[in-house]
């Protein structure tokens, strides 16, 4: 990583797309194909885009060597630029919860970040020499920014995840004795490392003691004044935590649960989503969650969302997102490709750094296939892993299909229950070049060659 504000200048580098539609949600599972979302016109929806860590509040993770207090300003607007020249349409807002944390990911580097949702009035300073929170009071600028952000993404149309909490930091680094929620930080008296071992777990989880009752109430509150700052706004989705632990997992089912009930109020219903749980969580967990969309880890030999991924595993709307397969080491175009005609949506853990070719392509594919999902009639296309030779295809039988070849240049299509002539065109990945073939011909299996070096996606369209 490299020392330096995000620009537009540099994020738009290569970038070839833009869209300026505003979203038209809010999103629902679509009932007659329960892998895509729907908008409010029926329409179904892939989504598909990057996010990165410093997207809501400013901090200090790409920041190396010299390290700002506050930490230095985010570039939104660029963000937003390089989202939509990519043909991007979601992303997560992060949300972190410590004050100050040392970063062993990017060399033990103390980093910080804000702003946060509760008030440093004080009296007294909390452990970073700053006035201490009341957890009773909300920050204005905190939730103004938030709702500014999910409004200025709705106008590009593109839709965002609300992350509520963010349970890595509390795991995995030294953060938890700058957490509002730790009572040297607060003049509330709440103290939510109930055992006082000094990683307070326990946050994320449920727990019936007066203090757990209390901390719970408080993170309610929070939950509530979040819908209430952007539940008018059609392009949310909510994501309950971030890589909370396993034993997070009734705290979480709860928190679905309670923004659904919360919402039930309201003039639209927005999805929530369950992320993998890091260290100890199952897929299993997410699929038998509350949730109405699921973001789950490389899984069994069976689900293998890395490599070969799974189109059957779940009933819920899955988001496939690097973050949670890879981290930041892994996801390429064919990553993207294979999950696309697998029905799965698609994230890519960002650094918007200049990066190496299977970065790039990622970016590339992601918005290569929405633009084949605004082509093609998503709503109706369904995996069908046993008609092409690849393993890899999306299709309405006798109608559309989707097909990605990976690996070699040559292979079959059964299209024996599909009479009648097919518009057929080339896409060579690689280089996002559409290149037209000739019209084929239903009701026997065919055989196709790329015209030129894999991996290509073949589109059919029934013209007659």
């Amino acid at each position: 990583m490299k020392t330096r504000r995000l620009s537009a200048t540099l994020l738009l580098a290569g970038a070839a797309f833009a869209q300026d539609r505003p979203t038209a949600g809010p999103l629902k599972a679509l009932a007659s194909n329960p892998r895509w979302f729907a908008d409010s016109t029926g329409k179904a929806v892939l989504l598909a885009g990057s996010h990165v860590w410093q997207n809501l509040q400013d901090n200090g993770l790409i920041i190396r060597g010299a390290v700002a207090n506050p930490p230095p300003v985010f570039d939104y607007d660029g963000y937003l630029d390089f989202l939509t020249q990519h043909n991007h349409n979601f992303f997560r807002l992060w949300r972190w919860e410590v004050t100050r944390w040392t970063d062993r990911y990017t060399g033990n580097e103390v980093k910080h970040a804000r702003p946060h949702p509760w008030l440093r009035s004080g009296p007294g300073l909390a452990k970073d020499g700053k006035p201490k929170f009341d957890l009773t009071k909300f920050n204005p600028e905190y939730f103004d920014r938030l709702r500014a952000r999910v409004q200025a993404a709705r106008e590009r149309g593109i839709y965002v995840a609300v992350m509520l909490f963010e349970g890595w930091e509390i795991q995995f680094t030294d953060g938890w004795p700058h957490h509002p929620f730790h009572a040297a930080n607060n003049v509330n008296g709440v103290e939510a490392d109930y055992d006082g071992n000094g990683s307070a777990l326990e946050y994320n989880t449920l727990n019936a003691t007066e203090m757990g009752r209390k901390v719970l109430a408080l993170q309610e509150a929070y939950v509530r004044k979040v819908i209430d700052t952007v539940s008018d706004l059609d392009n949310v989705l909510y994501e309950i935590c971030n890589e909370a632990h396993g034993g997070s997992t009734e705290w979480q089912y709860h928190l679905i649960r309670f923004v659904k009930k919360y919402e039930a109020g309201k003039a639209m219903q927005h999805p929530v989503g369950m992320t993998f749980q890091y260290k100890g969580g199952t897929n299993a967990i997410l699929n038998e969650s509350p949730a109405d969309w699921i973001s789950p880890n490389p899984g069994d030999a069976k689900e293998n969302y890395r490599m070969d991924p799974c189109a059957a595993c779940s009933e819920k709307v899955v988001v496939s997102d690097t973050d949670h397969l890879w981290g930041h080491t892994g996801g390429d175009n064919i990553w993207v490709w294979k999950s696309f005609t697998r029905g799965l949506n698609v994230l890519f853990m960002e650094e918007l750094l200049p990066s190496p070719t299977w970065q790039d392509s990622a970016r590339e594919a992601m918005g290569q296939a929405r633009r084949m999902a605004e082509r093609a009639n998503l709503a109706a296309m369904k995996p069908e892993q046993g008609l092409s030779a690849t393993r890899y295809c999306l299709a309405e039988r006798g109608r559309e299909y989707v097909v990605f070849q990976h690996d070699k240049g040559e292979f079959t299509l059964d299209l024996k229950d599909a009479p009648g002539r097919y518009l057929a065109e080339w896409l060579d990945v690689n280089v996002d070049r559409t290149v037209p073939a000739k019209p084929v011909d239903g009701g026997a299996v065919r055989t196709f060659r790329t015209p030129f070096p894999g991996p290509a996606v073949l589109y059919l369209r029934r013209i007659r």
